[in-house]
């Protein structure tokens, strides 16, 4: 029997309640292996595939290592990890498990407001102290390579063990880098963000790794998974118009300036994006074409499927 295609999902929290919502939106139903509490599962409607639930962070490194073929977890986690391109193929971003990785501050550092203000601090408190500043931290290599590109190199970084936004108030550090979603953790413990401080917007990725061995097997299953992703992403950004063909001119006219404008032929109708359906059925209404009926697809599965060609591409 050949082995599964390994899928990684986070294991507990807000992350792994969205990405069982995602998989079920796909129509991919998550079933656990030995109850709630079991850390294999596999998933309905996808044979030849094994689930297994692990640590956000764990999701990063069994992708770097080659031990998932695929995972979902925060873009922060897979950018820490060092030589990424080389071992991660990013092939969706999903559109939750938002966050932003930041450089904060104390509120009473009233005269730092930019990377440049840090940098001269830096300068000055070491001076002063004979210390470098240190900056409390989980992701050590982002901050490293974004402290650099700002020219700021008296820190010293001391890697962030718990709560990372409490460090200041403990006297643990000066500053802090850690993510936030509303900043409101931050600003509760005294802290701001800079304001070219954005190290990094990150969400959920699906990602593939190129370190795992995929075979033909498992290659199609990947195929089957990603073109129902796809599929569903296509429906839920598409929606149909279809009204009662007249064949005329005025009728060819307006669908030949829907097509230029992006739509696509449907059978007995069109297909476009959301957001202009309801302009495009005014154009069609007002050249006396109708009822026209829009609707919106489960799955629109094209011929095509980029991120499948993207992981085939290389991983054979």
């Amino acid at each position: 029997m050949s082995e599964p295609l390994i899928i990684a999902i986070p294991s507990k929290g807000r992350l792994k309640e969205q990405v069982e919502a995602w998989l079920s939106d796909c129509g991919l139903e998550l079933a656990l292996n030995g109850g709630a509490r079991g850390y294999l599962a596999e998933l309905k409607g996808l044979s030849g595939a094994q689930v297994r639930l692990l640590s956000a962070a764990g999701i990063a490194d069994a992708l770097g290592s080659g031990d998932a073929h695929l995972g979902v977890t925060g873009e922060d986690l897979l950018q820490e990890r060092s030589d990424i391109e080389s071992r991660v193929l990013l092939l969706r971003a999903l559109g939750f498990g938002r966050a932003d990785m930041v450089v904060a501050v104390p509120k009473s550092w009233l005269d730092v407001e930019t990377m440049a203000d840090l940098e001269e601090v830096a300068h000055d408190f070491l001076a002063r102290t004979g210390r470098r500043m240190r900056v409390s931290t989980k992701y050590l290599s982002q901050t490293r390579a974004f402290f650099a590109r700002h020219g700021v190199v008296d820190y010293r970084i001391s890697e962030s063990g718990g709560a990372t936004e409490g460090a200041p108030a403990a006297g643990a550090a000066e500053l802090i880098v850690d993510i936030t979603t509303t900043g409101a953790t931050l600003a509760a413990n005294g802290l701001k963000i800079l304001a070219d401080g954005l190290i990094l917007r990150s969400q959920a990725q699906l990602g593939a790794s190129l370190r795992a061995s995929w075979n033909s097997e498992q290659l199609a299953v990947a195929e089957q998974l990603l073109r129902a992703v796809e599929a569903r992403a296509c429906a839920l950004a598409n929606s149909t118009l279809i009204w009662p063909a007249a064949g005329g001119a005025r009728e060819r006219e307006v669908v030949e300036a829907l097509k230029s404008a992006g739509a696509s032929l449907r059978p007995h109708g069109l297909m476009i994006a959301t957001g202009r359906a309801a302009q495009a059925a005014a154009m069609l209404t007002a050249a006396g074409l109708g009822p026209v009926t829009v609707s919106q697809p489960d799955f629109i599965f094209e011929v095509a499927c980029p991120s499948f060609a993207a992981l085939k591409q290389q991983v054979l």
